[in-house]
């Protein structure tokens, strides 16, 4: 990508009425568009973002045995009637709407209903279970409050997962597996140390629930951490145990958290109200056990700008940046530069790398500022500076670390990060 061709421009301020660090450095850096409180449009940036924290989850679900589908988000009130979770007095979040012969409809705000009902026409024997069905979808919730950015939405992307397991065994077991999924995304996304297994009611089916909880001063939540297990309890269950549930510590420190992610055992709860069952191996009919799993990879990108982000801009990790490398072309109308710096793109692009090369018409100073604030892993600038040495420079984002590489181990050093390669500064 030519940075002359994006059709979005940076911005020195964010809007007045946005008081979220996330939503703020979003807007500036033209990732995202506010259209109104609580709801965010993606720009080809922003898309990139998404898509790299997508494919993250979407390998990790895979892995455990996932099964992707994609639901409808208009949702049938009969369904819906049947755990009594349409009534407004259960559920305060929904979005309603009808059809033009009155007939009642809602937008989905989680799908533990209608996937329940559709599996009832895939699962009739013990030998159709487990299965794991997951999806990446919007959902809709009438949130009286969006003041976060895109950490609280009321229209956001959701990657739900629903487990259909024989036994309370058998699901325990996927659960677990889950849980050790969902650690491997929050690593990959740059989020692994900042976020905790956090203890959490567990209803009327388990005796805990689990989120997962990242600390950050913009969080909502407040969590009670245990360093020595890495785990933390939620504000609500430490008010009862008052300890780590793993170790029993009871010098426990308290944090603000956003919560990022959550596991949930259901028991039979839908399976009974939607008489979702199968036969077991003597013939008996059996109640299907159930479990549910969410990850808001929207509030995911926002939690880590949040967290990552230093007083220049965004420091996106590796793995969900929407580029690789920023490619600066300090040309100032000399031919030379402009060529190196096209030759450049086009090798490190033919060998693999993701590129976007700021080929516009603008100062030094102003493509600096742009690229700290759009906050690409790996800047490499080209001027009649460093083509006079014979070098480039090279900027690591979230380190700061700069060198100068020759000309010809350009491509070797960046791709590889600049950690095997002899450094000539």
């Amino acid at each position: 990508m030519k940075q002359s061709h994006l059709f979005t421009k940076t911005r020195r301020e964010a809007p007045k009425d946005e008081v979220s660090k996330n939503a703020q450095l979003l807007i500036r850096g033209g990732f995202i568009h506010k259209e109104m409180a609580g709801v965010y449009s993606l720009l080809p940036l922003g898309v990139l973002v998404m898509n790299n924290i997508v494919a993250i989850i979407r390998e990790e679900m895979n892995k455990i045995g996932g099964q992707e589908v994609f639901l409808t988000a208009l949702q049938d009130k009969s369904v819906w009637e049947k755990t009594s979770r349409w009534s407004d007095k259960e559920v305060d979040i929904w979005f309603k709407t009808s059809l033009k012969n009155n007939t009642e409809l809602g937008l989905g705000f989680t799908h533990e209903e209608p996937l329940t009902n559709l599996m009832r026409d895939h699962i009739r024997s013990f030998r159709d279970l487990p299965t794991y069905p997951y999806q990446i979808q919007t959902k809709f919730r009438n949130e009286t409050r969006a003041k976060s950015g895109i950490m609280r939405g009321r229209e956001f992307l959701m990657k739900d997962l629903y487990s259909f397991s024989k036994d309370v065994a058998e699901h325990e077991a996927f659960y677990e597996k889950v849980k050790s999924a969902y650690k491997n995304i929050f690593a990959r996304v740059g989020l692994g140390d900042k976020t905790y297994l956090t203890y959490a009611s567990g209803g009327s089916f388990s005796k805990y629930s689990h989120e997962f909880q990242t600390i950050t001063s913009a969080g909502e939540d407040t969590i009670h951490v245990c360093e020595k297990c890495h785990v933390a309890v939620n504000d609500e269950i430490f008010a009862e145990v008052k300890k780590c549930p793993q170790c029993t510590a009871t010098e426990l420190h308290i944090e603000k958290a956003v919560e990022v992610g959550n596991i949930f055992s259901l028991g039979t709860r839908f399976s009974d109200a939607l008489e979702l069952t199968y036969l077991d191996q003597a013939g008996n009919k059996q109640a299907v056990v159930m479990g549910s799993y969410g990850i808001g990879p929207g509030r995911l990108l926002g939690t880590i700008v949040e967290t990552l982000s230093d007083e220049n801009g965004i420091v996106w990790p590796e793995e969900v940046a929407p580029f690789d490398i920023h490619l600066v072309s300090l040309d100032n109308g000399k031919v030379p530069v402009k060529e190196t710096a096209e030759r450049f793109y086009a090798d490190l692009t033919a060998n693999g790398a993701s590129v976007l090369l700021d080929d516009r018409d603008a100062r030094a100073g102003e493509k600096f500022t742009d690229s700290d604030l759009l906050g690409i892993p790996l800047r490499i600038v080209v001027s009649e500076k460093t083509m006079n040495e014979g070098v480039v420079e090279l900027k690591n984002r979230k380190t700061g670390e700069v060198r100068k590489v020759p000309h010809h181990q350009v491509v070797d050093v960046s791709l590889s990060t600049g950690e095997d390669s002899e450094d000539t500064a």
